[in-house]
């Protein structure tokens, strides 16, 4: 795999302060993440964009780690934002990583935009001790009205029409349960989100988001 590696200056000054409310109301699924994160753990987040969860969970939980990502101006605004990033399309496997070398591996809001999801899942637990992802569920009764009335789903989740969408692999919380489960994958935790609040009932039809932390069975 051919990556290229940037890294920021740790004396260079860092101006987020006040922003990370605005990150959380705008991306819920990163306080269910961080939640699930101990303390100056290892993490290497995958499809990582603008480094702003990485860049969180160091202001959160100090956490070491770095981000993949393939567009240049995200890996420009991960080096502004002091976040070590590694420019790689994750498509190409995690072959440049070593098995266990991280505590954590996370897929957030990009696992529906891979077209081999099956396979980096299993890297990511490779590579990883835990993996956490996060999706739009498809399941979610907005996005079924969407389909009944003739239409494919557009919402905050799924903001791209039809014709110009990067997602390739939607799913429902059902569906990456069935993978989990044939593939000897151990779900140990989910939270399910809608307008940045959890739903604990009927999450696979009221749930817009979901959150999964999840390892190898043992």
């Amino acid at each position: 795999m051919t990556t290229q590696a940037a890294y920021h200056n740790p004396g260079a000054p860092s101006d987020n302060t006040g922003t990370h409310t605005a990150i959380v109301q705008s991306r819920p699924d990163f306080a269910a993440i961080a939640a699930w994160i101990p303390q100056g753990a290892s993490v290497l987040d995958l499809g990582c964009g603008d480094g702003s969860l990485l860049e969180y969970l160091k202001s959160e939980r100090q956490v070491r780690g770095y981000g993949v990502e393939i567009d240049n101006q995200g890996i420009l605004h991960c080096i502004e934002r002091g976040v070590n990033v590694i420019q790689s399309n994750l498509e190409d496997g995690l072959s440049g990583f070593e098995s266990g070398a991280f505590d954590f591996v996370i897929l957030s809001q990009t696992l529906q935009a891979t077209r081999h999801t099956e396979a980096l899942v299993k890297e990511m637990l490779r590579v990883g001790r835990e993996a956490i992802v996060s999706f739009p569920n498809f399941g979610y009764w907005k996005a079924r009205l969407q389909v009944l009335r003739g239409n494919m789903p557009v919402s905050s989740e799924l903001p791209y029409q039809w014709y110009d969408t990067p997602n390739v692999h939607l799913c429902t919380l059902h569906d990456f349960e069935a993978l989990c489960a044939s593939h000897a994958i151990q779900v140990l935790g989910r939270h399910v989100i809608t307008h940045g609040r959890d739903v604990s009932f009927m999450p696979n039809l009221l749930g817009s988001m979901a959150v999964y932390r999840f390892k190898r069975a043992d």
